[in-house]
């Protein structure tokens, strides 16, 4: 005989009370709440296979509600996935233990997007439908054609995020996308009724959404909310009614079960209640037998899709994109053809020419901006927009919603067969920073094109200029920022972060930059960070370490103080993470180990000079902002805070001579 659905929903209570309980840390009322509403996706529509993981054509499960993170552990356990184990569980929130307090792709299977920070989850879940479609339209429902889900809370749809995400969704009319929103009326502070007062639905439905309620405490009713939307071509937002916490008597329904351990005399209440096993972490075995059953479904599906590849004329291109592979070899063609003429142009421009090439040779890349391609250059003579009526396309138009096209780039990047990349403003970094740190926590193969990137924008002034972010960029772990001097040094970061296994921002300057390098190298110098673009003619007494728009005022500074009788080294700095994961012997090769007095070292950016003193050295010279721009145009700027060889080189002969 079956468990029935209720059964089957109590064995994700019991793990939940269980596991935070035990962790004396966590939150079990989400998981306890929306329990029900897991088994009817689980069992009648979610398309998986516990033994395929990966498996390309698998429905899309985010748990964007990523505090209620025992919800995935107990699903993942219960359906058989090789990790979470029981042991695995037992040591929720601890060390060691991959049941981490929030969700986390790096640590097990069947978790395909990070989440806790709120509204990401949701807004990262757009990129995957994105991807999904594109993948679509390019290989045919025969190869793609499956579902992302979500589990979104309260939280989730108040975040800001949250209404870029749905606006675009609706507007691309992503009808794969469905998302179960665990309306209990409790945040943390209490009722909801404290914050909000908006009608979530008429705003889904204002955005193209199509909607639906269900009892959230009835699988069967939430099944066929799910089969409704399912069936309807926009994206679909389900209301389903719950109870924070359900099964705790004396809890449940209030805000004492969101974010704490119920406590020894509620679970055991709740154990009552509920009919459960007496003792902790234990599954009834028909309980268990139902689950792994359930876990058993999508292995024939998996099989009929494997067949179908097979037979396919295309599987051949299908299986090279999913792998994500982009190849170099348009790099050294496209170098040569610029070192035959070496154009002065702003690096953004730059960018676009090597996009030019890029795109031409894969079909991985999906680019975008947020509302300024005239300004980022990211749109190539060959890119046709993806839009609802064409999902083959290779060019979004974002909108004004930098943090809703950040999170979507990382939907599309971890559902694969995509590389992402978007632009905006620098300066607007500051509206995508959450994402990108996710980016980086996931290590999601995302390319932030980001331009206008100091002073040298010019009259837009200090509101558009930025100072502190290439440095507040350069902290994040896990993310490499490219800073190239010129169209050679933007050829070569862009092939860098193609090949990287991680995200990747590109600074990129408005205003025109003259050639710096002239000559072919014969390998991409920029992927190694660092290098020694000229030598001191003569003996060595100062190391000049410039990036960007600033590479070729330290090529001045080091021609005037040759005139001097002083020889400098220019070193061009692209990238710092590059740079510092190198050999000793590279480093010390380009950065001698030499004391400060032997050897001068200046760094020249047109950004914070904090954080240049470890490259410098105590004594080192740092010139940079260190306060505000101004508005004016950019040569004005440079001479106003000195960031010119003539304010330099009398600085530099005078620490020198002194």
């Amino acid at each position: 005989m079956q468990p029935t659905q209720r059964r089957l929903a109590n064995a994700i209570r019991a793990l939940a009370m269980d596991a935070v309980e035990t962790a004396n840390s966590g939150h079990p009322g989400m998981p306890m709440g929306m329990a029900d509403a897991a088994v009817a996706l689980f069992a009648d529509h979610l398309k998986f296979d516990p033994s395929d993981p990966k498996w390309p054509d698998r429905d899309r499960f985010v748990l964007s509600a990523g505090h209620g993170s025992m919800l995935i552990y107990a699903l993942l356990h219960l359906t058989g996935y090789e990790r979470p184990t029981m042991d695995d569980i037992r040591g929720f929130r601890k060390l060691g233990s991959p049941c981490a307090g929030h969700p986390e792709n790096f640590e097990l299977s069947g978790v395909e997007t990070t989440t806790g920070p709120l509204g990401q989850g949701l807004a990262t879940a757009v990129g995957m439908a994105i991807a999904e479609r594109h993948l679509n339209a390019v290989h045919g429902d025969d190869l793609v054609d499956h579902h992302t889900y979500v589990i979104a809370g309260d939280g989730c749809l108040m975040e800001g995020i949250n209404h870029e995400a749905v606006g675009l969704a609706g507007h691309l009319k992503l009808g794969r996308l469905i998302v179960l929103w665990d309306d209990n009326n409790i945040t943390i502070d209490g009722s909801t009724d404290l914050s909000r007062n908006e009608d979530v639905i008429a705003r889904h439905q204002a955005c193209g959404w199509h909607t639906v309620e269900c009892d959230g405490l009835d699988a069967a009713d939430v099944s066929r909310a799910i089969a409704e939307a399912k069936a309807d071509p926009r994206p679909s937002l389900i209301r389903c009614r719950t109870i924070i916490g359900f099964g705790a008597p004396n809890k449940q329904g209030t805000s004492a079960t969101h974010g704490a351990a119920l406590g020894k005399d509620e679970v055991e209440a709740a154990r009552a209640e509920l009919g459960l096993e007496p003792a902790e972490f234990t599954i009834p075995d028909d309980v268990l037998q139902g689950w792994r059953a359930i876990g058993e479904r999508g292995k024939a599906e998996r099989s009929a899709w494997q067949k179908r590849l097979e037979a396919s004329g295309g599987r051949e291109p299908f299986e090279a994109q999913m792998t994500g592979k982009v190849s170099a070899g348009w790099l050294k063609p496209y170098l040569d053809g610029l070192l035959a003429n070496p154009p002065k142009v702003a690096t953004r421009k730059a960018s676009e020419m090597a996009l030019e090439a890029i795109n031409a040779a894969t079909p991985l890349t999906i680019g975008g901006s947020a509302d300024l391609t005239g300004s980022n250059n990211t749109k190539t003579k060959g890119q046709t927009p993806l839009t609802a009526e064409d999902y083959a396309g290779r060019y979004l138009y974002y909108g004004i919603r930098e943090f809703g096209m950040s999170a979507a780039m990382n939907g599309m990047a971890l559902h694969g067969g995509v590389v992402p990349y978007g632009g905006t403003f620098l300066v607007f970094s500051d509206y995508c920073r959450p994402a990108i740190r996710l980016s980086a926590l996931q290590g999601a193969r995302v390319i932030y094109v980001m331009t206008h990137d100091s002073i040298g924008l010019g009259e837009d002034g200090p509101t558009h200029q930025p100072v502190e972010h290439i440095q507040s960029l350069r902290l994040m772990p896990n993310l490499d920022v490219y800073r190239p001097a010129d169209a050679v040094e933007t050829a070569e970061c862009w092939a860098a972060a193609l090949q990287a296994d991680r995200p990747s921002v590109l600074a990129l300057s408005r205003q025109n930059l003259r050639p710096v390098r002239t000559e072919a190298a014969g390998e991409n110098l920029s992927a190694r960070g660092g290098y020694t673009l000229r030598k001191a003619d003569g003996e060595r007494r100062v190391i000049i370490i410039a990036t960007g728009s600033e590479v070729e005022i330290a090529l001045d500074v080091s021609d005037k103080l040759a005139e001097q009788g002083v020889g400098a080294d220019v070193v061009s700095l692209p990238c710092w993470e590059r740079f510092e994961a190198q050999d000793e012997a590279y480093r010390t090769s380009v950065l001698p180990p030499a004391e400060p007095e032997q050897i001068l070292r200046v760094s020249i950016e047109a950004g914070t000079t904090f954080g240049w003193e470890r490259l410098v050295m105590t004594k080192g010279l740092r010139f940079g902002l260190d306060g505000w721009g101004a508005s004016a145009p950019a040569p004005d700027l440079y001479r106003h805070f000195g960031l010119t060889a003539e304010a330099i080189v009398p600085q530099i002969l005078e620490h020198v001579r002194n």
